[in-house]
């Protein structure tokens, strides 16, 4: 039978849980991302057709679209000082992450990647929110994860009186808002604004065309594809 001291160990040290976990997830995307890049993301993952690739970015960007809300509703829940109602929307919120976090995988690892073509101002501006929402998307993760363990591990009242539980949840509620949203931002403008090429997992940049609108001509669009692919490597590299 477990101890006192072994079902408080997760209360007791949430920051070492907050580590744990975070090395994890970012080990699954790293992996996935390697994975991808070596060729090798179909050992792992199912391979995707290009329409399975684009119904799985809908359901992403529909997820994302409605986690914006359930965080939302969960901040304005515990402002009226509703606590069941604000835990409830933030154990949502944090379901629908890993929702997003299953099928972004399975897209990554045996798919492909999207690289925006368009006009060149608005290129350097859909990269300038994709980088936003990247860098976002890393550094939340263990400050919603550490908001989340403490949430789980406490009454309110521990929360109110010993945690830090309101301060960490304020900037994890606000960063995943902002990094949500302009993923939804760059979902629109990728996949129904401008037009996009399709780079296959271990393609080694070979690619198939295709789009919602001729924005671009080929040698514009050429070239906005080689330095979208290569500031996509670039972050990738950075995660």
């Amino acid at each position: 039978m477990a101890t006192a001291s072994e079902d408080n160990a997760v209360k007791e040290h949430p920051a070492a849980v907050t580590a744990v976990l975070s090395v994890l997830g970012y080990g699954l995307v790293v992996g996935t991302f390697a994975a991808s890049y070596l060729g090798a993301g179909t050992q792992v993952y199912p391979e995707l057709t290009l329409p399975q690739v684009n119904l799985l970015t809908d359901a992403i960007a529909a997820v994302n679209a409605l986690n914006v809300g359930v965080i939302a509703l969960g901040w304005y829940f515990i402002r009226q000082g509703d606590v069941d109602k604000h835990r409830a929307a933030m154990a949502s919120s944090f379901g629908l992450i890993l929702v997003f976090l299953v099928m972004y995988l399975l897209k990554i690892g045996g798919g492909g990647t999207k690289e925006f073509v368009g006009p060149t101002g608005v290129y350097y501006a859909y990269l300038a929110m994709l980088a936003v929402h990247i860098i976002l998307s890393i550094v939340a993760v263990p400050v919603v994860l550490y908001a989340l363990v403490l949430g789980i591990t406490h009454t309110p009242t521990e929360l109110r009186n010993e945690t830090p539980h309101k301060r960490v949840g304020r900037v994890a509620a606000g960063s995943w808002l902002l990094s949500l949203s302009l993923g939804v931002v760059t979902y629109a403008l990728l996949n129904h604004v401008y037009d996009w090429e399709y780079v296959e997992s271990g393609s080694g940049g070979s690619a198939s065309m295709a789009g919602s609108a001729s924005a671009v001509g080929p040698e514009s669009a050429s070239a906005l594809a080689r330095a979208s692919s290569l500031a996509t490597d670039l972050l990738v590299t950075l995660v």
